[in-house]
């Protein structure tokens, strides 16, 4: 079995950031700040200026995500953190439509994007994530946990498709799934404090 362990981002683990986005799918184009751009900003960005925009936010207070590693070498990340500071996500109907908690809560953290490198798929990276995640809100003060995971029984998912994370490992980890308008992407609720 290998050994799967996490850290929280900051300066002194960029590298192995940049390590785990770049191992397949869109991780190195996104640089991980497509939650927190508005489409229109997204559209008149390039790759420096969302690699400078997460190093910003990689160097601040609060970290925005956990990297993973197997064996010591970096393999995942996640985002998670405020669903505040994660602007897209009160702007997407479904979260609107189905959420429970207000749009302006600051103690309503979300986790929107996972990140694994290939070779590293389907050793359980996405949960000790979770997991992680959840530790890591828990301290910060948050209240509740959401996510936004496809429910991959009910439709035929793309690889690339699965950074929202799978319903599966959510429910797993404890979460109470909350049917919205699209039935294969509901929402899932966590309460940490």
């Amino acid at each position: 079995m290998p050994t799967i362990t996490t850290a929280l981002a900051s300066p002194e683990v960029w590298d192995d950031i940049q390590h785990a986005l770049s191992g397949g799918g869109d991780g190195r184009s996104c640089q991980c700040v497509w939650p927190v751009l508005t489409n229109k900003e997204w559209e008149t960005t390039d790759l420096d200026q969302r690699t400078a925009m997460f190093q910003h936010e990689v160097v601040s207070a609060r970290p925005p995500g956990i990297v993973a590693y197997i064996d010591g070498e970096a393999a995942g990340w996640v985002r998670v953190g405020p669903r505040l500071s994660q602007r897209r996500l009160a702007r997407t109907r479904n979260i609107v439509a189905t959420t429970r908690e207000s749009l302006d809560d600051d103690s309503v953290w979300a986790i929107s994007c996972f990140v694994v490198r290939k070779e590293h798929r389907g050793q359980g990276l996405n949960a000790a994530l979770l997991q992680a995640s959840i530790e890591y809100a828990r301290t910060a003060g948050a209240r509740v946990i959401e996510g936004y995971p496809i429910d991959t029984a009910k439709t035929d998912v793309r690889v690339n498709d699965l950074f929202h994370g799978a319903l599966s490992t959510f429910l797993a980890a404890g979460f109470t799934k909350i049917d919205g308008p699209k039935p294969d992407r509901p929402l899932v609720s966590l309460e940490v404090a």
